[in-house]
């Protein structure tokens, strides 16, 4: 048995840059939805960061979704 390390390590960086991008876009949705709370609590709206979290959201389930169907088939 022969391990291919060139494959391995290409497989574990794509997976940890992966991983860090979608933490980075779920935590700007959260941010979108605070701002959205804090504004309606100062008694303004701040429509802009909460389209702008339900984008990010959508990205991370749609990146989701992308990854269990290459799991899938």
């Amino acid at each position: 048995m022969d391990i291919d390390w060139a494959a391995l390590g290409s497989v574990f960086g794509v997976s940890l840059v992966v991983t860090v991008a979608l933490v980075a876009l779920f935590t700007l949705g959260v941010m979108g939805l605070s701002r959205q709370e804090r504004a309606t609590a100062e008694g303004g709206s701040a429509g802009l960061a909460v389209t702008g979290a339900y984008v990010c959201f959508a990205a991370c389930a749609a990146a989701v979704a992308y990854g269990i169907s290459l799991i899938v088939a």
